[in-house]
C-alpha cells in the first residue's frame, strides 16, 4: 500500500528514542523527509545514523527542548512548513497525591498540554492553507482508563486530548486531520521504569514484574515500538484523510470498555 507521502515533510518531537523515534523510522521508510528532535546531541545523532542505516534517508537533526518556548522556536525554524506533525513527551513518574506539589501540577499541564496545543496553534495555520495535514499526537491509554499514580500525566494530557477534538472538527474541512495514539506497555524505557517501579512496590524482582504486567494484557505481550510507529504512519497517510478527531488504543486489547 502506498501512503502517498513520499517527500511530505514530518516534524517528529522527542524522537531521539522510544515512540516518537518510531515513528520517526516508520514514516521516513514511507519516503517522508523527516525532522527528528531531541535534548542529548548524542542521542540524536545515534538515532539518525540508525535511521539513516534502515530506511536509506538521513534525517534532519534538531537540538531542543520543546517544553521551553526557545525549543519551539528552533523545531518550528528547521521546519517552518511541515506536512505532518507528531506531538509527543515524556510521561512524569507514577506517585502519590501528596507529593504533588503546585510546582508539580504547574509544570506538568506546561510541558504535557501547553507545549504540544502552541505547536499545533503556530503550524496549523499553514497547512490548512495549502490543504493538506496531518497532526497526530501521542497521549496515553490513561487517558481512558485513569488511574491515580499517574494522575500527573493523565489530568494535563485528557485536556490536550479534548483540545485536540475540539480542533479536528474546525479543520478537517481543510485536508487536515488531528488523531490521538494511546499507547500501553509498549517495551521502551518508559517501560522498563514502570517495572522497575512495581518490582520496588511489591518486593519482587524484575521477572515477576513483568509478567505481572504482561498478565493484563490479552495479547499475552508487550507492544512493539514499531507497532506504534506504523500506526503513526498510517494516521499521516493520505489513505486516512476520513479519520479524525480519534483517539486509538495500542493496547494489545487491554481496554476493556466499548468505546
Amino acid at each position: 500500500m502506498d501512503f502517498g507521502i513520499t517527500g511530505k515533510r514530518a516534524l517528529i518531537c522527542a524522537s531521539s528514542a522510544g515512540l516518537g523515534r518510531a515513528c520517526a523510522q516508520s514514516l521516513s521508510s514511507e519516503g517522508a523527509e523527516v525532522w527528528i528532535n531531541g535534548r542529548d546531541s548524542a542521542r540524536l545523532e545515534v538515532a539518525a545514523a540508525e535511521i539513516e542505516a534502515l530506511t536509506g534517508q538521513r534525517p534532519h537533526t534538531v537540538l531542543a527542548d520543546i517544553d521551553t518556548s526557545t525549543g519551539r522556536d528552533a523545531v518550528i525554524a528547521s521546519c517552518p512548513r511541515p506536512d505532518i506533525l507528531v506531538c509527543n513527551s515524556g510521561g512524569p513518574r507514577p506517585g502519590r497525591l501528596h507529593d504533588w506539589t503546585e510546582t508539580a501540577w504547574s509544570e506538568a499541564v506546561a510541558a504535557k498540554m501547553i507545549s504540544p496545543i502552541l505547536l499545533i496553534q503556530s503550524l496549523i495555520g499553514g497547512m490548512r492553507e495549502r490543504g493538506f495535514g496531518r497532526v497526530v499526537v501521542i497521549t496515553s491509554a490513561m487517558v481512558k482508563t485513569p488511574k491515580l499514580p499517574m494522575a500527573l500525566s493523565t489530568g494535563p494530557r485528557a485536556g490536550l486530548t479534548a483540545f485536540c477534538k475540539a480542533l479536528a472538527g474546525e479543520v478537517a474541512a481543510d485536508g487536515v486531520t488531528i488523531n490521538c495514539l494511546l499507547p500501553e506497555k509498549v517495551e521502551t524505557d518508559r517501560l522498563a521504569q514502570m517495572t522497575r517501579s512495581l518490582a520496588r512496590a511489591r518486593s519482587i524482582d524484575l521477572d515477576e514484574a513483568r509478567a505481572e504486567m504482561v498478565a493484563s494484557i490479552p495479547a499475552g505481550r508487550f507492544g512493539r515500538p514499531g507497532e506504534v510507529g506504523d500506526a503513526c504512519a498510517f494516521l499521516c497517510s493520505d489513505r486516512a484523510g476520513y479519520i479524525t478527531g480519534q483517539n486509538l488504543q495500542l493496547d494489545g486489547g487491554a481496554y476493556s470498555g466499548l468505546v
